[in-house]
């Protein structure tokens, strides 16, 4: 069937679920689009409400609402107000009408409206240009969101595997509710309990839960709040493994510590235990236990700069390599105990992904390059679960899902949803999975200052504000504009504020991952970071997307003058810092250290922080250790005005470090629930305020 196709001046494209008519992009259900596509095949002709119900909703029983409301969700899309049915005619105990010219698109799917035009710097012959830049999309929670997502997946959620069985979403059922946040969720090996873990919002710690499905009944198996990472039962299920993280008590190589824990389960249902700790490392990280059976378990572990699968005894206390790429890198893994097979995603050669299917033994099955589909940005990393389906994994992007086939092809499963959802884990009989859903919510908040001294929290003030995420603020240089991220829209996107009414520049596809935005500067221009690759938005809202050859994990900062860049980039699987040319695209690698944040003062001094949280200032031989901030690091990053830098250190304090001076002053504490400076100029600072982190465990339910 035809994937586009135009209704009067509208552009429609069934395979990413859009509309799209003067560069504006609206995602609708896939459901109702097929309603359309119905009209459209049948143009100026009437079709009967249970014509377009048979063929829409084949062997489904739905009522006339349903199609009801698809056609008002049409209406509004091509700005239809029912009343004069310009588009749409309902013809009275008949059925409806399309009543606009309809044209098929018979061109390549590049003959569509683009959104974005390619930088003309030349890339690199061996790699392609990114077709389109996606977004990331924060988790999101809503009574109407959760309405939505429930009538669509019982209506027309399908795994359309390569063969004939079908996958049918028949019941959704929330498992947790609480004003906590939940995550990690996995079955036991008899699918009689859930565990999870429950987060502590002002302490970022967490406990380990479990909950029998059928009684719903709760049980708390840890104790103590501590850092806990994804948990894994032994085949037998009496035993969880799971990785624990704490600050090391003497650093030299890293700042935390990683553990791996077991905990008795059963013991755990009758009390809170304090779990056992089975393996330390204080110089590596570790991370995605996975039982190959009773006495092995398979981790992932980070050694110079790259992750590997290793094997770990629990009898003999001792590791062993299970796979490794030399050039490259594992993004992540899944274990199948079923069918005796390890799954493994990883970057390799072209800076492609590819999936790895191992014996427990390490012995390579197969390896294919993941194709992914024009929905899926490329330098996406993605995290497939094995389904219960035959030579199948499933993964989600936020709001859609997809099948893997061990050959690496890559099939859309589901209709895009309001609410982003993380990768489902399916129950042992397979008749259900698990997936995790939520919201994040924070503001972007104003501190004013005419001088450091008068810096008063009390006087902070909501800057923008709205029911999802606000982040990234930055001033606009010599300008009276604000450039932040939000979610406000649904999806999220770049917006401008004159301090009176907000404006969205960017118009990304749903799921986009969005990340770091600088102001060019005279202020005229924006770079972002989207799905790890380069685009630039004039004021205007026109955007061309740079080519590159490797994904930028992190943009820090953009001398627009020099048009250069400073970024975290992955090159053959290492995470570098190096200066990026953006007009041709050429990378100087500035250092070997993993760098955290980075930017440049107004003398040009370039200044970095790095794993251990430590300050670094670049010098003509080597870079300076800068002393006096030796315990002012943490993850809510910094910012500079002139020469001076402003940071949070772990204990919430504002500080601020004169570079020239070596003046060095506490100018306030912030509340815990500010989670990053944002931005600073002679006249305020912008912090990032958290309102709301919460997930929750929702469960579906496989139609037989």
């Amino acid at each position: 069937m035809t994937q586009q196709y135009w209704v009067g001046e509208f552009f429609v494209d069934l395979s990413r679920n859009q509309i799209t008519v003067n560069q504006e992009v609206k995602t609708l259900a896939p459901k109702a689009l097929s309603v359309l596509t119905v009209l459209a095949q049948h143009q100026g002709q009437v079709i009967s409400q249970d014509a377009i119900l048979d063929a829409v909703w084949q062997d489904t029983i739905v009522s006339p609402n349903t199609l009801q409301r698809c056609i008002a969700q049409l209406r509004k899309a091509l700005g239809d107000d029912g009343k004069e049915q310009s588009f749409i005619k309902t013809h009275a105990k008949q059925g409806y009408s399309l009543e606009c010219d309809v044209r098929w698109q018979t061109q390549s799917p590049s003959a569509a409206p683009a959104q974005y035009t390619e930088n003309t710097h030349p890339e690199p012959s061996h790699t392609p240009a990114p077709a389109q830049i996606r977004s990331r999309s924060q988790f999101g929670f809503a009574l109407f969101a959760a309405a939505f997502f429930i009538v669509g997946l019982a209506a027309s959620v399908l795994f359309e595997p390569s063969s004939s069985e079908q996958l049918t979403i028949s019941e959704f059922r929330p498992l947790t509710a609480t004003d906590n946040r939940e995550v990690a969720g996995v079955y036991s090996p008899d699918g009689e309990y859930i565990v999870f873990h429950r987060f502590s919002t002002e302490l970022c710690r967490n406990s380990i839960w479990a909950k029998r499905i059928d009684t719903q009944q709760e049980f708390r198996l840890t104790n103590n709040l501590d850092i806990n990472g994804q948990h894994q039962f032994s085949p037998d299920g009496k035993t969880l493994a799971f990785v624990q993280t704490s600050t090391c008590v003497q650093p030299v190589t890293q700042k935390l510590c990683y553990h791996l824990m077991t905990l008795d389960f059963d013991k755990a249902l009758q009390t809170p235990q304090t779990p056992t700790r089975v393996l330390e490392c204080k110089n590596s990280q570790i991370r995605e236990p996975q039982w190959l059976d009773s006495e092995h378990i398979a981790l992932l572990q980070k050694t110079d700069e790259r992750w590997k699968l290793i094997r770990y005894s629990l009898t003999d206390n001792s590791s062993a390599p299970l796979y490794e790429v030399s050039d490259g890198d594992i993004i992540s893994y899944d274990y199948s105990r079923k069918d005796g097979l390890l799954a493994v995603v990883r970057l390799g050669e072209g800076e492609h992904y590819y999936l790895d299917m191992l014996r427990p033994d390490g012995e390579q099955v197969s390896s294919h390059r993941i194709h992914y589909p024009n929905t899926i940005a490329r330098f996406r990393p993605i995290y497939p679960n094995f389904s219960p389906y035959e030579n199948q994994l499933a993964f989600s992007t936020g709001r859609q899902l997809y099948t893997l086939t061990y050959q690496g092809q890559v099939s859309l499963v589901t209709l895009p949803v309001d609410e982003p959802m993380g990768s489902p884990v399916f129950h042992p009989d397979g008749n259900r999975m698990l997936v995790i859903k939520g919201q994040y919510d924070s503001d972007i908040l104003t501190i004013p200052f005419g001088n450091e001294a008068s810096l008063q929290t009390s006087q902070a003030t909501i800057l923008e504000r709205s029911t999802k995420e606000e982040s990234n603020a930055i001033f606009q240089p010599g300008g009276d504009l604000l450039a932040f991220n939000s979610a406000r829209s649904g999806q999220m996107q770049i917006w401008l504020s004159d301090g009176q009414v907000p404006r969205q520049l960017s118009n990304f596809p749903m799921d986009t991952s969005l990340y770091e935005t600088h102001w060019s500067a005279d202020g005229s221009e924006l770079l972002t970071n989207a799905d790890k690759a380069l685009v630039k938005f004039s004021l205007d809202g026109t955007a061309h997307a740079i080519a590159l050859a490797n994904p930028v994990e992190q943009l820090f900062y953009w001398d627009s003058r020099a048009q250069t860049a400073l970024a975290q980039l992955k090159i053959n699987g290492v995470l570098t810092f190096a200066e990026l040319n953006l007009t041709n695209s050429a990378i100087r690698v500035l250092n070997d250290r993993e760098v955290t944040w980075a930017l440049k003062t107004a003398d040009g001094s370039l200044v970095y922080s790095d794993h251990m949280d430590r300050f670094w200032r670049s010098g003509p031989v080597e870079d300076e250790l800068i002393q006096p901030l030796l315990a002012q690091g943490s993850d809510r990053r910094f910012a500079a005005y002139g020469n001076t830098l402003y940071g949070i250190n772990e204990n919430a304090q504002l500080w601020s470090y004169d570079l020239h001076s070596g003046d060095f002053k506490i100018l306030t504490t912030v509340a815990n629930e500010i989670v990053r400076i944002s931005a600073v100029n002679d006249e305020q600072i912008l912090l990032i305020k958290q309102l709301t982190s919460r997930k929750e465990v929702v469960e579906l339910l496989l139609a037989e």
